[in-house]
């Protein structure tokens, strides 16, 4: 039984401001250890219920957050960036479930940190003219891989969030959102144990005997489109072939294909938006 965690760190335990997740931030020290013990908490979890391996991806920002010599001794690490597909480098079908830790809101929700992929740079993003945001994209990604995703912790709009997508998703609201930097805290000790269960659970749910049936492999196109703030960013990504803007909004493109190939193009434009604005995608 293989297990894959994704990690972000917007909505880890304790952490509600930018200070806490960003490099040089003054509590950015204090927010690795909060997200190595989020983490840690998970792979208990996915180990009680039966895992036999287990790979976390570290995939917010630098992707060089959680502390490498305090992650769990059964689990494995991919950290560092660039990594061709993010938040799902190196998941692929082998994978019996995937978990997402420390997820938060998409841009425009009232929640932690909210915001999709680059902060103020992406206003809105859909997938086949459904809003998401990184939750969407990366359930949108594992199920057209055929890996069930079956846990999500996050603060309370993220959990909702994600049952937007699937109801059977088990969530581990860790935080209650009082607004995008503000929130009524769980104590760390009962948010790793909720965290703990719900890994536990979802692993459960996705191997029990008999298993809930896997997502088909999904190779049929679908068209994602991205607003950003800035109709330069938009023009110089109308340069990739198979790109366009939309005639009615000259900050917003398209572009069709299959979801795992789509996932991974939107890396480059996050890279070109980069270029533009200066601002680095963090996740």
């Amino acid at each position: 039984m293989r297990i894959y965690i994704s990690v972000d760190m917007e909505g880890v335990t304790g952490l509600v401001g930018a200070d806490d997740v960003q490099m040089g931030g003054r509590d950015y020290e204090h927010g690795r250890v909060m997200m190595t013990e989020d983490v840690n908490a998970a792979v208990r979890g996915a180990l009680a219920a039966g895992a036999d391996s287990v790979l976390v991806n570290d995939c917010h920002s630098t992707m060089r957050n959680l502390l490498a010599d305090r992650i769990h001794p059964e689990a494995g690490l991919v950290r560092g960036k660039p990594k061709p597909m993010g938040m799902v480098q190196d998941l692929d079908d082998g994978f019996d479930a995937m978990l997402c830790v420390g997820y938060h809101a998409r841009a425009g929700a009232l929640g932690v940190l909210s915001h999709s992929f680059m902060g103020h740079e992406i206003e809105d993003m859909w997938l086949d003219e459904r809003p998401m945001g990184e939750i969407g994209f990366a359930y949108a990604t594992a199920t057209a891989l055929g890996v069930p995703v079956v846990m999500l912790s996050g603060d309370d709009v993220a959990c909702a969030e994600i049952a937007e997508w699937d109801t059977r998703v088990v969530t581990a609201p860790v935080k209650h959102a009082r607004d995008r930097f503000a929130a009524r805290l769980l104590p760390a000790a009962e948010a790793r144990k909720l965290i703990e269960e719900a890994a536990a659970e979802g692993v459960r749910r996705a191997t029990a005997d008999p298993r809930p049936p896997r997502p088909p492999r999904d190779t049929t196109p679908h068209t994602l489109a991205v607003r950003w703030q800035s109709a330069s960013v938009a023009q110089q990504l109308e340069g990739i072939p198979g790109v366009t803007r939309r005639a009615d909004d000259a900050r917003t493109v398209e572009v069709t294909g299959e979801v795992p190939a789509l996932f991974r193009l939107f890396g480059v434009f996050s890279g070109v938006a980069y270029s533009v604005t200066g601002q680095a995608p963090y996740c």
